[in-house]
């Protein structure tokens, strides 16, 4: 295949995952899991592919302050206001040495494709990237991140099963007119699912509760932190939506056969759901197909955002494009087939 020019490949893991600093990774890619790795397939075939590792369950700011400490090969910064704000450190680990790509300069031309969560890290990156933060070039800002002027670097955008307006898979425990536990379920999903909620749960460490990426997955928050991110205008922007259920006669929806087990209950439960969140957004029967963690509809754009499928012409810069639904998920080890939709502000 045809070397891509200077395009770089960077891939960015969603909640609970890892990237090629982790050693696990070596020995189970992220990328690839169970059909081999993918950075090092794609490789071969002209692609200057790299893995991020980001905090497993840090707030999209956190993750976005990791990303770009690894791209531009710098300390992480987590900002002066920030840390404060947080109460936490403000400085992580150094990649100086070590750093994600060979060169971060003008030239750097970025494709970020995110899994999951790693949907809110790339977009906030790609804000502060180009914005900055009034709160942190107030504190003194050390960090260019947090400066901007910087938007040219991003080629485009690639959200893969990705939760723009966040998932109802934590706002139905919160919704007093809702009753998950009344939800009918296999019998065997249970233990799976209190398996999987605690591989999810971050490890507290004294930080503000808001700082982990269990708040900014929440419908409020996650629509809060959308207001604040804009479509840049030369940005190619493409969403790969999934969904693995199937819609019931009473309008509710269960999984398909062959969904990964771990997330067989509370994709039954977001099938079930529709009510209202704690900041009064509306949750109709549109939100209930699902990946098994991912409302389908929160994956094909930010609500809000303008945005097209992709049949409907091709991809063009600052408006969002989705592929068609893909019938799968891409949760858990056992990932199968997927789907797309394209969004962004028009130009």
């Amino acid at each position: 295949m045809k070397k891509m020019g200077k395009l770089i490949f960077v891939f960015v893991h969603g909640l609970s995952g890892w990237g090629s600093y982790d050693p696990l990774y070596r020995r189970m890619p992220y990328w690839g899991m169970r059909g081999g790795d993918l950075m090092a397939y794609l490789r071969q075939q002209g692609f200057d592919c790299h893995a991020a590792s980001v905090a497993p369950t840090g707030s999209a700011w956190d993750r976005a302050c990791e990303l770009y400490a690894q791209l531009a090969g710098t300390r992480v910064d987590y900002g002066k206001a920030h840390s404060e704000k947080y109460r936490h450190d403000r400085w992580g680990r150094d990649f100086s040495a070590c750093p994600l790509i060979p060169e971060w300069r003008e030239g750097t031309r970025l494709v970020l494709l995110r899994h999951s969560f790693g949907g809110a890290t790339v977009r906030l990156f790609s804000e502060l990237l180009a914005h900055g933060d009034e709160a942190e070039q107030a504190a003194g800002a050390d960090s260019a991140f947090f400066r901007g002027g910087m938007e040219n670097r991003i080629h485009s955008i690639v959200t893969l099963a990705s939760p723009m307006s966040g998932t109802t898979a934590y706002d139905l425990f919160s919704d007093p007119a809702f009753d998950p536990a009344g939800v009918k379920v296999p019998w065997w999903s249970k233990g799976l699912a209190r398996m999987m909620s605690q591989g999810t749960k971050p490890k507290q460490d004294g930080r503000d509760a808001r700082d982990y990426a269990d708040f900014n997955m929440r419908i409020d928050n996650a629509m809060a932190m959308n207001r604040r991110i804009a479509m840049l205008p030369r940005v190619f922007y493409f969403s790969v939506p999934c969904g693995f259920t199937v819609e019931q006669k009473d309008g509710t929806h269960r999984p398909r056969r062959g969904m990964e087990p771990l997330f067989v209950m509370r994709a039954c439960q977001i099938g079930a759901y529709a009510g209202k969140t704690a900041g009064d957004a509306i949750i109709d029967e549109s939100w209930r197909g699902n990946d098994g963690l991912v409302n389908t509809v929160s994956a094909m754009a930010p609500t809000g955002a303008p945005s097209k499928p992709l049949e409907e012409g091709g991809i063009v810069p600052a408006y969002g494009t989705s592929s068609p639904r893909w019938k799968a998920t891409i949760c858990g080890p056992r990932a199968a087939s997927r789907a797309g939709t394209t969004f962004g502000a028009s130009i």
